[in-house]
């Protein structure tokens, strides 16, 4: 049984007035301790698929399950101990007048975990910044501690599924590296789950062993990392994709 099961997710936003699909029958699984991507152009609706996920879009026809058990609406306790999601953007995605030690403590408190000031020191640690970010603000930091700030807190909760919403889209490319090899790093060492939404497909192909195509709130195609390095597509707008990135597309991320 996989760990993610999403069956005919639908999500629709608008009135009667003007109603738009965003998803439209969107199915796929997740095996523990798997990569999964999602790629797709702007609009394709692959956040929306993340954002559903985690009850941030409203779901309007099919089921979300987790181990085998639909998840709750709203989302409840359990499920954000076990799910967990990182944003696009870092600088928003951290409150500007909260230190980090506020950012990472505040989960902690709401779980009630004890120990909250050592988890608080380690998590810093095991995201390559050191328990001497710990009251600094996000305005002293750069793009890149951020974007390590906000996985941090996505992993002190210890869940087993993180949502990685295009995490290093808004990072200059050496930095990009760095994430995805942390990422990597992180997911090898604790068995996580990676459900990774990318427009990029070089950062797809190295992170993930398998991705969806999506066009237009539907899935084009499910493709094996191997296929899409092979250009083993089966579908035109998949090509269309591949050929469109290879111009702007980097060489495979180097591990440091």
């Amino acid at each position: 049984m996989a760990l993610i099961d999403i069956e005919n997710l639908e999500v629709t936003f608008g009135s009667r007035g003007h109603v738009v699909h965003a998803l439209r029958g969107v199915s796929l699984s997740v095996e523990e301790g798997e990569s999964f991507g999602i790629v797709g152009e702007s609009g394709s609706g692959k956040s929306t698929v993340l954002r559903a996920a985690c009850g941030l879009a409203p779901v309007s026809g099919g089921r979300i399950l987790i181990d085998g058990v639909p998840v709750a609406t709203p989302r409840d306790a359990a499920f954000y101990r076990r799910v967990q999601m990182v944003f696009q953007d870092p600088y928003a995605s951290l409150h500007p007048r909260h230190t980090i030690d506020r950012v990472l403590s505040e989960p902690l408190a709401i779980h009630g975990f004890d120990r909250r000031e050592a988890r608080v020191e380690q998590a810093l640690v095991e995201v390559g910044l050191g328990a001497g970010f710990r009251f600094r603000y996000p305005h002293q930091l750069s793009g890149g501690q951020r974007q390590r700030v906000a996985i941090a807190r996505a992993l002190i909760l210890e869940p087993k599924v993180i949502l990685l919403d295009e995490p290093t889209s808004a990072l200059d490319a050496s930095i990009q590296a760095e994430v995805l090899n942390l990422l990597d790093r992180l997911r090898a060492e604790r068995g996580l789950t990676y459900v990774l939404v990318s427009h990029d497909l070089a950062v797809v192909s190295h992170m993930c062993e398998r991705l969806m195509v999506m066009q237009n709130g539907q899935v084009v195609e499910q493709l094996t990392r191997q296929a899409l390095q092979d250009h083993a597509t089966t579908k035109d707008y998949t090509r269309n994709l591949l050929t469109a990135s290879e111009g702007f597309t980097r060489s495979p991320v180097p591990h440091s």
